[in-house]
């Protein structure tokens, strides 16, 4: 098998030990194998043909969350997350990708399948869940081979994003106004579509010209961070040259979910750094691509507009940072100066610390580690007193309801650009 250099990273590690108190699985278990130190040890090993990859260590692998926070601390800046990602696509070629997994990944792949699909789950969903309509959640009827009864989960709506909007909306009055492309991301486009409602809302009040992308694949997200390498350069590939057939003719393209959006901007760069050619047009398309929140506070009136309405709502709002806006993108700033205009933010203890989704893997067969690691999220958001927690991710959204609804903490999980359509409402 052709190995990544893990070395190269693995050999600039000081051994300090500042990873240990931020890492979110280190901080479950307390094991120094599943420290980012012991990740980047072991890995260093592995290269050197030092460590097997047997079954133990595919267990101590597939136990990081990729929440970057070590990435964040580290006098070196190391990438565990990426090398991590990186071994386990060794992981998958060696043992192989479980069943559900491959036909998600499948669908992921295949748009049309998809969309029907998910119309399907939506007719027949209620037999297996109990709908919360207010919390966007549900909680299964019964317990299922990967879905245990006690959890609250996302459901299918009516009709996707993608399918309910043409593919160009005309609303500026003056030409020097651009055309914005939106991006919508895979949860949003099906489940909590009141995320891009919302988008175009608001792209319609700064009188935008709005392109929605019909042919637009997931981001990858998914599969990279399990290892499924093929899904990731088949959607990475498909999505670029699709992506170049239209970029020059919009002024942005925004992306309302931090997953993708870090996907897209920093993960599509790393993941073909052996594909030079096609890293090249990743990085290009990049300079056009923007989580929400940020495009909206630096290229907009947005900001103005939200302070002369003068309105202001009862509720209180606590923000969550999610690991791939702050510390991957730097983005967490932007929605609290948006949200503060019309309402009252209240800061949790620690809203840097990772809610506890990722992934796949974590959240299906290692979900009693995602579950651990969402209590204290839980916690913090009760002892704010605020009645909205936010953030602007559908991953930490699935998360944090669960853990909300584990913890029978009532607060309402809304994204940002929820919130800053409601207040833009006449």
């Amino acid at each position: 098998m052709n190995k990544f250099d893990y070395t190269k990273i693995s050999d600039d590690c000081v051994k300090c030990g500042k990873c240990k108190p931020v890492c979110t699985i280190f901080n479950i278990n307390q094991d120094e194998a599943t420290s980012p130190r012991g990740f980047i040890d072991l890995l260093g090993a592995y290269k050197r043909d030092e460590l097997e990859l047997d079954k133990t260590v595919k267990e101590i692998f597939e136990s990081c969350f990729l929440c970057t926070n070590c990435v964040e601390v580290c006098p070196n800046s190391l990438p565990t997350d990426m090398i991590i990602e990186q071994v386990r696509s060794d992981i998958a070629k060696k043992y192989g990708i479980t069943w559900y997994k491959r036909l998600f990944f499948f669908l992921l792949r295949h748009r049309k399948i998809m969309d029907f699909m998910s119309k399907l789950g939506y007719m027949f969903q209620t037999c297996g869940i109990k709908i919360d309509a207010e919390k966007q959640s549900a909680t299964p009827r019964f317990t299922l081979p990967i879905v245990k009864k006690d959890r609250a989960l996302p459901y299918a709506d009516s009709i996707s994003f993608l399918n309910k909007y043409p593919e160009n909306m005309k609303f500026s009055k003056v030409e020097k106004k651009g055309k914005i492309a939106i991006f919508i991301g895979c949860m949003s486009n099906y489940t909590y579509t009141n995320t891009g409602d919302s988008l175009v809302k608001i792209l319609k009040k700064l009188e935008y010209d709005i392109f929605i992308p019909k042919k637009q694949l997931c981001c990858g997200a998914p599969a990279y961070f399990t290892g499924a390498f093929d899904t990731v350069d088949y959607l990475t590939k498909k999505n670029i040259e699709y992506f170049e057939s239209w970029i020059d003719d919009v002024e942005a393209v925004i992306i309302p979910e931090a997953t993708c959006s870090a996907m897209i901007n920093k993960d599509w760069e790393h993941f073909l750094h052996d594909q030079p050619l096609w890293q090249e047009r990743a990085i290009k398309l990049s300079k056009k691509i923007f989580l929400a929140t940020k495009w909206l506070e630096n290229s907009t009136e947005l900001k103005d507009i939200l302070s002369k309405n003068g309105k202001k709502f009862d509720q209180m709002v606590t923000y969550h940072d999610p690991c791939h806006a702050k510390k991957m993108q730097g983005v967490w700033k932007e929605p609290r100066e948006l949200l503060k205009q019309n309402y009252v933010l209240k800061e949790m203890s620690d809203s840097n610390r990772c809610c506890g989704f990722g992934g796949v893997t974590m959240q299906t067969e290692k979900f009693s580690f995602a579950r651990a690691a969402g209590a204290p999220k839980a916690a913090m958001i009760r002892d704010t007193k605020a009645q909205i927690v936010s953030a602007e991710c559908s991953a930490c959204r699935m998360q944090i309801t669960d853990s909300l609804y584990n913890a029978k903490v009532d607060v309402v999980f809304k994204n940002p650009i929820e919130l800053i359509a409601e207040a833009l409402e006449d």
